[in-house]
């Protein structure tokens, strides 16, 4: 098993960086970490091309984003400097998702063709490819709580240490928030009978020392420890798709519409097919998890799963946008990893046939193509 993740995770790292459009001008995370290792919280510049920057007063600029990926740069910054650029950071945390999830699936199967199969799907079957070839902010933030949440799935069940746990959940949390929402499948697989105080208690000593650094992290920043970066972004609001303000479960139709129905770009000339930074549906992108629902329900960690997603699906469907730009629905990263823990549980009991690697192939080539079609050539629109 060993010898097989290890080559996923060179080719991954190799096949990501080729791909990749290289260095990422929307860097808000090595420029936060670099802060950091001065001592500052803040960033003191303001380069016009960061639109996402929070202004306070004497040359002082908030990032708005929760701040786990600088934190995991600030070694990577202090000893290579520049020569560590953002996307070289995705790129790792995306192959580390893909060596996390084969752990996974040969958990519940030790089984090498399916091992290999769940390493072709996660590695270049889905969007995660693209997120982390590219590396802007907003996709570095989705793939670092991607990471910290696989992380999270894999302790709970191989060594099954609830401080670890805690530790991984606190990070996706403060990678993105409402990753968080996934702790009904955590509670569920820690909870004994006898000791299920402990199991939580010790959840919470690896989580709170996480949670209670970004709660303070807002406080010094906006007096208080709730995260409203979002809402302090000069002009945010008076965008057009946020009329409805920054959440509303009026948003929710638009989201699964484009979750589920957008197609491509289609014209009457050259290339007359290309991605559309509007999304593309799941169904196209990974057409592979359509056998996610197919799984037995009986099974306690099939449910608690779906309640996880559908807690966190609810905070990104009532986003004022759709995730754009982007190449699929990205939102949807957000939980993948449980995607990825549905998927490993249904090929542990059904055999790999014919159809299931032709959705796993059909998934390949529609992410290599909108990776090229995007990182290479620019085509793309709206």
């Amino acid at each position: 098993m060993r010898k097989f993740v290890i080559i996923f995770f060179i080719s991954t790292l190799v096949v990501y960086f080729i791909t990749s459009p290289g260095k990422t001008p929307f860097d808000y995370f090595t420029r936060l970490a670099d802060s950091l290792i001065e001592g500052k919280y803040y960033l003191d510049d303001n380069p016009p091309w960061l639109s996402e920057l929070i202004p306070a007063g004497n040359n002082k600029y908030y990032v708005v984003y929760p701040p786990m990926p600088a934190l995991v740069s600030i070694p990577f910054r202090y000893l290579l400097k520049d020569r560590f650029e953002q996307h070289y950071l995705s790129i790792l945390m995306g192959a580390g998702i893909i060596v996390l999830t084969m752990s996974i699936s040969w958990i519940f199967n030790k089984s090498k063709k399916q091992l290999i199969f769940i390493g072709l799907f996660a590695a270049f079957g889905n969007i995660i490819w693209f997120l982390a070839s590219v590396g802007s902010s907003w996709y570095l933030g989705q793939i670092s709580a991607a990471f910290f949440m696989t992380a999270a799935i894999y302790e709970s069940f191989k060594r099954k240490r609830p401080v670890l746990v805690g530790i991984f959940l606190g990070a996706a949390f403060m990678s993105r928030l409402h990753t968080i929402l996934a702790f009904p499948l955590f509670l569920y697989i820690f909870f004994d009978k006898k000791y299920w105080f402990l199991n939580y208690f010790k959840i919470g000593l690896g989580a709170i020392p996480l949670l209670g650094f970004n709660f303070y992290y807002n406080f010094i920043r906006f007096g208080t420890v709730f995260d409203k970066a979002y809402l302090l972004i000069p002009g945010l609001l008076d965008e057009p798709w946020f009329k409805n303000g920054l959440f509303n479960l009026k948003y929710i139709p638009d989201g699964l519409k484009t979750m589920f129905l957008s197609l491509p770009r289609f014209s009457n000339t050259s290339p007359y097919l290309s991605p559309s930074w509007a999304g593309l549906s799941i169904l196209i992108t990974s057409p592979i998890f359509i056998f996610t629902i197919l799984n037995n329900y009986k099974d306690k960690i099939i449910s608690f799963s779906w309640i996880s997603i559908i807690l966190i699906s609810t905070v990104i469907l009532s986003h004022g946008t759709t995730g754009f730009t982007q190449f699929g629905y990205r939102f949807a990263v957000d939980f993948y990893p449980l995607l990825f823990l549905l998927l490993i549980k249904y090929l542990s009991i059904h055999k790999i046939n014919k159809l299931h690697w032709l959705l796993l192939a059909i998934g390949i080539i529609v992410n290599l193509w909108g990776v090229l079609c995007i990182n290479k050539f620019g085509l793309v629109g709206f």
